[in-house]
This record gives C-alpha cells, structure tokens and sequence, in this order.
C-alpha cells in the first residue's frame, strides 16, 4: 500500500510538471506572437515647425526622414520601398493626398524604419502624413494589429536642420589645447584636460583643480601626482579637435548671416547655422532656444567676445553638447559670464575671473582659465 502511495504521488507530482511546462511553452508561444507596434515616431505626431531638410556633418543635403520605431525586431523585407506593383508599407503623403516617393531602410536591430524622401526638400509650411500599414510583420511572421498613422507640419520656410559636429576623442575633454593651459588658482574642471604637442610642463591646472576627469600630458613634466602620461591618444584628440573645427568652418546652407550685424546680446536664436565675417559680441545675455534635439552652428570668421556678467541661456531643453562655436579669432569670456557649449577656437580661448563654462573648450592654441569652474556636458 505505501508504495502504491508513493507511485501516485510521483505521477502527480510528474503530470504537474508536464501541465506547468506545457502551460510555461504556451505562455511563450503566445507572446512570441504578440503583434508588433509602433511604439516612437520622430518627427512626433502632431509636431510644427519640423525642418523641410537636415544638413549631415558631410554637408550633404537631404529631406527629413520620418522614423517609426517598432515594440520587437520586424522582418526587413516586410517594411518595403517604393516599388511599382508592390503594396506599400511605410508611406507618406502631403496635404493634397500626393504620395511622396522615397525609399525605406531598417536599422541593423530592425527596429527602426526611415523613410528617405527622394526630394532633397519637404515643401514648407505643408502637412505630411506617415502610415505604417498590417503588411508589416515581426520576424516571427506576426503582422501589426492596425495600421498606424502620425502626422506633422514642416515650418513655413525652407530650413536646413543641422546634424551634430562629430568631436572623434576630443569630445571626451573638457579641456583640450596645442599649446598650453594657464590658471590663476583655484579653478573647478570637471572633465578631462590636455595639451599636445607642448610639454606637460605648460599644463598649469593642478590635481584637486580637476574634480572628475584626467590630466593627459605628452610626458612626464605634467602635474604630479595625478596626470597620464598618453601621447599617442593626446595626438589622436588634436587631430580630432581640428577635424571638428573644419566641419563646423564648411557647413553651408546658413539660416542667417551677419545676424544682428555680429551683436546678438538680448537676441533669442533658434537652432541652424549662423555664419559671420567678422567679430560677434555677446554684450547682454542671448538665449538659445529649441529642443534636445536641436543643433545650434555658430561659423564666426573674427572674434568672439562674451561681456562680464552676462549669460548664454539654454531653453525649451537646449542641450550644450549640440551647441558649437567656431571661431577663426580668439575668444573671451568676460569676467562671472556664463557661457554654454562647445568652443572650436582657432587660436586663445581666454576664459575671465569668474566666468563658467558648461562645455568644452578646444583650443588651437591655448586656455588661460582665471578661477573658473569648467564642467563638460553630457553625451
């Protein structure tokens, strides 16, 4: 009798696992089929003032590019292009119902779809409407539940938005020059620091001066105990900071030139490229003002001056990292300024008592900091 007992509990305990293993694999059946979604669009639905262009860091010109990206991996040759005799998966059209031709791409996740115009150009001050049809499919075969459709609005002139200045390694210093760095203590650097080719003796920042970061040097005259002795990434950074000044020289396509005939205090600027021939003044405090997103390109052919007290003022979600001077002259910021973004100087970047920095400063020649706090942004 008792091992009768114990037989049956065994084969209970048995079919209990057989029915948790079997209702286990049909839990997973299931959600491996679940349909796939679209879960992000870029531009967002309902979006205004959308740019009719993006500039790539290539200058190369071409329409903005909707974006769906999906809940799962999709099956890439379920999100077609424009081809004659084949459904569609991912159309747009404008505001009179025309189809805008273009071509559609999935990322290396298969996640994100972009559809390329084949125009260089969206027509301002139009709506486009974007729709992913249920002839998209996950890579399990699984098709979306619904078609799913967003619409924007381009803004009501022609704009080219800006891609980013590519830094290479120089983005990862707060601090970056050829020649040399001067500081009347105590200055506050977070982020790295470094000079090449000059010796690391003419890199006058001392150790507790910089707060989170390295103190990179050519060799072993830097500041002890601290720094890192790396030529060869310090000749890699140069060359990259110099790669990026020359980028940021060759974007074309300005929404403005000669704004405020180089006098842009008390100005609010919104993201493009702005380009001078001259000296620009910052003699009240200016506002920069857009998105995260957004790409701010200031092509300076003289000097840039930034008066004391005065501020550089991010709003909307400016972000300082998209946000690049360059400047063929020198560059100061005056004393207790405030100064936000990256600095691409051909020649000094003279930084006053006082002043801070949220950004980078990249200098083909030297830094003088004077009690400054330097902080580098996010990425």
């Amino acid at each position: 009798m008792k091992q009768y007992e114990a037989l049956l509990k065994s084969r209970t305990f048995f079919m209990a696992l057989l029915l948790a293993g079997c209702a286990g694999g049909l839990q997973s059946s299931l959600a491996a089929q679940t349909a796939p979604a679209v879960i992000f669009t870029n531009p967002s639905s309902d979006a205004i003032n959308v740019p009719t262009s993006i500039n790539s860091s290539k200058n190369i010109v071409t329409a903005t590019a909707p974006t769906a990206t999906f809940s799962q991996p999709m099956n890439p040759a379920t999100i077609d292009s424009l081809q004659a005799g084949k459904q569609l998966t991912f159309t747009m059209v404008d505001s009179s119902g025309n189809n805008v031709p273009g071509t559609v791409a999935m990322d290396v996740t298969n996640t994100v779809a972009t559809f390329t115009p084949t125009a260089p150009n969206l027509i301002p001050n139009t709506g486009y409407v974007a729709t992913i049809s249920t002839k998209a499919a996950s890579a399990d075969g699984t098709a979306m539940a619904s078609p799913v459709t967003w619409s924007f609005t381009t803004k009501n002139v022609l704009f080219t938005s800006q891609a980013p200045v590519n830094l290479g390694t120089a983005g990862t210093f707060a601090i970056l020059t050829k020649t040399g760095i001067t500081d009347v203590y105590a200055s506050a650097i977070n982020g790295n620091v470094g000079s090449s080719p000059i010796t690391g003796a003419a890199v006058l920042v001392t150790c507790p001066e910089v707060a989170t970061g390295i103190i990179y040097t050519v060799d072993a005259a830097g500041p002890l105990p601290c720094r890192t002795t790396n030529a060869t990434f310090l000749t890699t950074a140069i060359g990259d900071m110099g790669t990026a000044y020359t980028d940021a020289a060759g974007r074309s396509i300005p929404n403005a030139t000669e704004l405020g005939a180089g006098q842009i205090g008390g100005l609010t600027i919104t993201p493009g490229l702005y380009k001078w021939s001259s000296n620009v003044l910052i003699s009240n405090s200016v506002t920069l003002s857009g998105g995260p997103n957004d790409v701010w390109i200031f092509q300076i052919a003289g000097e840039l001056s930034q008066a004391s007290a005065t501020k550089v003022i991010l709003a909307g979600g400016a972000l300082p990292k998209n946000i690049f001077w360059q400047v063929g002259s020198s560059v100061a910021l005056g004393t207790t300024a405030h100064f936000e973004g990256v600095l691409l100087g051909q020649t000094l970047i003279a930084v006053k008592t006082g002043a801070s920095v949220n950004g980078r400063l990249l200098a083909q020649t030297a830094v003088t900091l004077e009690q400054n706090a330097v902080t580098q942004p996010a990425q």
